[in-house]
């Protein structure tokens, strides 16, 4: 996940019910300049050994945390941070991403700062043509740490994108908002699952079971699966048993700023 500014109290409250126009604050508010980049962490398919994305990470630029560049963010301006944020990754793909290869740009927003999806893209849009980056690789995930006030509006988010060619996810499946009912209103392209789900599974018979059947269930609805989190060989072996492939975690690459780390893929 980049970031997760709805779990403070401040940005909690930048809700569209506060803000009935969240576009409207978009393109009239003035972002205090705070000096952001990305860092980039493959998300590995672990059958054939390529990058299936990378996943873009806020930082600042001399490596500062999420966190320490959110706690300078005023909670009215989150919106306007979380675009800022969605064009920077993808002004830093176009000159790190090979042009002819497929891997997919993975940007973590927040669907509450979507007021009309074919408005909201236009900056992202914008971004990819200036710097020939493929707008079909782009993938979108939907953090779940922020509570999704309006799913209906959120699943008319997820179809837009869908409709043009957009990967979606869902962040954090199995900790917070989401869950088996949001999955069942949404229906993304992608599950990421949550850490908590996967640290130690080698050593849980529970959470074995339980990322197994969300696995099997994803599966039969057209849905697949990210592990993320994974730190250790036992537990990627034990991903690879259950027969999940696509996988993200320090493991296999830690985060490299304004760069594409290599893959250290465990035998």
């Amino acid at each position: 996940m980049m970031y997760s500014p709805i779990t403070t109290a401040d940005a909690a409250r930048a809700t569209p019910l506060e803000t009935p126009n969240p576009c409207h604050g978009c393109r009239t508010a003035t972002l205090r300049k705070i000096a952001i980049t990305m860092a980039f962490q493959p998300i590995v398919d672990i059958q054939t050994g390529s990058v299936f994305a990378y996943e873009a990470l806020v930082r600042g630029t001399e490596g500062q945390s999420a966190g320490q560049v959110l706690s300078g963010i005023e909670p009215d301006m989150i919106y306007k941070f979380d675009q800022a944020c969605r064009v920077k990754a993808i002004e830093l793909a176009g000159g790190l991403f090979a042009p002819d290869g497929d891997a997919k740009l993975s940007i973590n927003f927040m669907p509450n700062a979507v007021y009309e999806p074919n408005a909201c893209i236009r900056a992202s849009l914008a971004a990819a043509r200036r710097v020939g980056f493929d707008p079909g690789r782009l993938m979108f995930e939907f953090t779940e740490n922020e509570r999704m006030l309006d799913v209906t509006h959120v699943r008319h988010i997820i179809e837009a994108y869908q409709a043009r060619g957009f990967t979606t996810a869902i962040d954090d499946f199995g900790a917070g908002y989401a869950g088996l009912g949001l999955l069942a209103d949404l229906r993304p392209d992608m599950l990421k699952l949550d850490m908590a789900l996967i640290r130690g599974i080698d050593g849980s018979a529970a959470r074995r079971t339980i990322v197994a059947s969300v696995v099997r269930m994803a599966e039969q609805l057209g849905i697949r699966c990210i592990a993320e989190g994974i730190e250790t060989a036992a537990e990627l072996q034990t991903l690879r048993e259950i027969g999940l492939r696509l996988c993200q975690g320090y493991l296999l690459a830690r985060p490299a700023l304004e760069a594409l780390p290599p893959i250290a893929l465990p035998d």
